[in-house]
């Protein structure tokens, strides 16, 4: 059985050729080929990761990505489409764990940067996949909200993110509350509940890590 992690991400992989490399993402600043480069960067060059969370080391992290985003359109796409041979993405536990919310979301980000998006309808696999990697990210994520902050997935069980007061209860479909706490927001079909400058101060928080 193909994870969901694997599907999506050889559906990014198709509408990264559908739009073209210079169209906008939900990542600011990206074009789709930036987005691209990125991928490949984390799949293919690990060693030059370490800007993604450290500061000191971003000036590294963003000159190998810039290089490798200089290759041709369809080479690239297709390093992303198929990790490398060695690759822990080739087997099915890790590609779940470590890719799930990755390629989740980057494929949402080229997907709702274009007028006339809907959701996805998931099926119940990806739904739990989606679910176990909301269990794992949503609090590092959630660290430096400066509200208390609870997910309700559809059908599911709460997942507090943040433990504080006052409490911001999101809820809604599994994918929707991913997009929300990895920080788009804006783009991410939920409702919100609780005090009205909470709920405001949760739409606007800087989610990350």
């Amino acid at each position: 059985m193909t994870a969901p992690a694997t599907l999506d991400r050889r559906r990014l992989a198709d509408e990264l050729l559908a739009v073209g490399p210079d169209a906008d993402t939900l990542c600011e600043g990206w074009t789709a080929r930036d987005l691209a480069a990125h991928i490949v960067l984390r799949d293919r060059r690990p060693d030059a990761m370490a800007g993604v969370l450290i500061p000191a080391f971003a000036g590294y992290t963003q000159k190998v990505q810039d290089t490798i985003a200089t290759k041709d359109w369809d080479d690239l796409v297709a390093l992303v489409r198929e990790p490398p041979k060695l690759s822990p993405s080739q087997i099915e536990r890790l590609d779940r764990l470590t890719n799930t919310h990755e390629f989740f979301v980057h494929l949402e980000d080229v997907r709702r940067a274009r007028a006339g998006w809907e959701p996805r309808d998931l099926d119940a696999e990806h739904v739990a996949d989606v679910v176990a990697a909301l269990g794992r990210m949503a609090k590092p994520l959630s660290r430096k909200v400066p509200v208390g902050i609870t997910l309700v997935p559809d059908g599911g069980d709460p997942i507090v993110a943040k433990r504080a007061e006052p409490m911001v209860t999101v809820r809604g479909p599994a994918g929707e509350l991913m997009l929300f706490v990895f920080g788009r927001q804006d783009h991410a079909r939920v409702a919100l509940d609780g005090d009205p400058d909470a709920v405001e101060q949760a739409r606007t928080a800087a989610f990350g890590l």
